[in-house]
């Protein structure tokens, strides 16, 4: 019997079509997650009056200073989310300890905005997966 090669990998060690996907889908994350969190420190910092601050939380800050957090850090999240369609290593992990502050600060963000805060922990979450399993495991051979 012969082999077909449906189910190897490519010459180049790369990991196929899966891998691109997958560092593509955590690119198009990383964006919608960016451009989410700048949004939110915008809203932060323009309107103080929108949010409700709960009372002795653990993590009190100013509402302004936490904006100006979710502003600078969108902006980092979202050029690292371009970066990745180069499909640099450097990218990657860049990636994943950036998606790891974010997924941080979105915690620490959950008594002013809970419902928008869970829904970029996941983002971050899928981002960090994505980015992990989307890695090679064969050296390349180049």
């Amino acid at each position: 019997m012969t082999t077909t090669g449906m189910h190897q990998r490519g010459e180049t060690g790369s990991g196929g079509p899966w891998a691109a996907s997958w560092t593509a889908f955590a690119a198009v994350m990383m964006i919608f997650g960016g451009v989410m969190a700048i949004f939110e420190g915008i809203s932060a910092i323009a309107e103080d009056d929108v949010f409700v601050v709960t009372r002795n939380y653990a993590y009190n800050f100013n509402l302004t200073s936490w904006g100006w957090i979710h502003l600078s850090l969108g902006v980092l999240v979202v050029l690292a989310g371009a970066a990745l369609f180069t499909g640099a290593m450097w990218a990657r992990v860049v990636g994943i300890a950036l998606a790891g502050l974010s997924m941080i600060a979105n915690f620490m963000w959950l008594p002013y905005y809970p419902v928008w805060a869970i829904v970029l922990i996941a983002v971050d979450a899928f981002v960090i997966w994505a980015l992990c399993v989307g890695i090679s495991r064969q050296p390349r051979t180049e």
